[in-house]
């Protein structure tokens, strides 16, 4: 699928009512289509903010001082109603239980179209195709308390797909996840990028279970963009990277091989990278 231009940040700044300086500054930014996208940088650098002025959240929701713009599908969010706004962008928190409420799967997976005035039989339709896509099915008519960690992520993963977003936001989906669902998760996500054509952007710390299927990697770190490349070219280890940043183990040992004069065809960033690598040399 041909990548182009989803979201476009232009010379944007925010700053809260509460806050005596700017969260993010100036920020100018490109993310296409049919990528996923990993934003990372430590705690405060600004990335929820900037999570929240894609999907409207700033300012509709937040009170401060906005300057600059962002373009989402070809809208001014600063302008755009969240309705319009919804239609274009999904967004999964961190913590499922804050997404899910109703009393069974099913009701959940609808709420969101019931409330976008969707007919009846096309909410059935989508809810019947989310559930396939997503395995859990056999979870219809189950109850939030009753599902895993994992379930509750599909879930409410399901909810947001069925509104047919362009562009899906993932805050830190696989914090409560063990390596395997994380990595299944993970598989999912690639999968309905590239066969589906959503742009997915995920903001992650364990950056060795997402790096794998990143087309790109944006660095924050105190409200400014300090890197925005492919995450091999983010990890050279001849770059210098800001020290609040955990850095993937797989890169470690590439890294501290690199220093041995052990070299390797390109950086690495996930075990599979390192094991492809090991095996040319082998």
């Amino acid at each position: 699928m041909a990548k182009e231009e989803i979201i476009k940040f232009n010379d944007f700044s925010f700053k809260y009512s509460s806050s005596d300086a700017n969260i993010l500054e100036n920020i100018n930014l490109s993310i296409k289509s049919n990528e996923i996208t990993v934003l990372a940088g430590p705690t405060g650098c600004g990335k929820s903010t900037l999570l929240r002025s894609i999907v409207g959240l700033i300012p509709n929701m937040y009170d401060g001082e906005y300057s600059g713009e962002v373009i989402v599908d070809g809208i001014k969010i600063k302008d755009a109603e969240i309705k319009e706004i919804a239609k274009r962008v999904g967004f999964v928190f961190q913590n499922p239980e804050n997404q899910i409420f109703m009393f069974s799967v099913e009701r959940d997976i609808a709420f969101g179209l019931e409330n976008l005035g969707i007919e009846q039989e096309i909410i059935k339709e989508r809810i019947k195709k989310m559930m396939e896509t997503l395995s859990i099915t056999h979870l219809a008519e189950k109850a939030p308390h009753e599902l895993s960690d994992g379930q509750k992520q599909r879930t409410a993963l399901a909810g947001v797909l069925a509104m047919e977003p362009k562009i899906l936001i993932l805050d830190e989906p696989t914090s409560l996840l063990d390596p395997k669902t994380a990595s299944e998760f993970m598989e999912l996500m690639n999968k309905l990028c590239k066969e589906k054509g959503i742009s997915i952007i995920i903001v992650e710390h364990r950056l060795d279970l997402v790096l794998k299927y990143a087309d790109r990697l944006i660095i924050l770190s105190n409200g400014k963009i300090i890197s925005n490349d492919k995450p091999e070219n983010v990890f050279n280890y001849k770059k210098p990277i800001i020290p609040e940043l955990g850095v993937p183990f797989s890169t470690k040992i590439y890294r501290e091989l690199a220093k041995a004069h052990v070299e390797f065809s390109k950086p690495v960033t996930c075990a599979d990278d390192m094991i492809n690598e090991v095996r040319k040399k082998s």
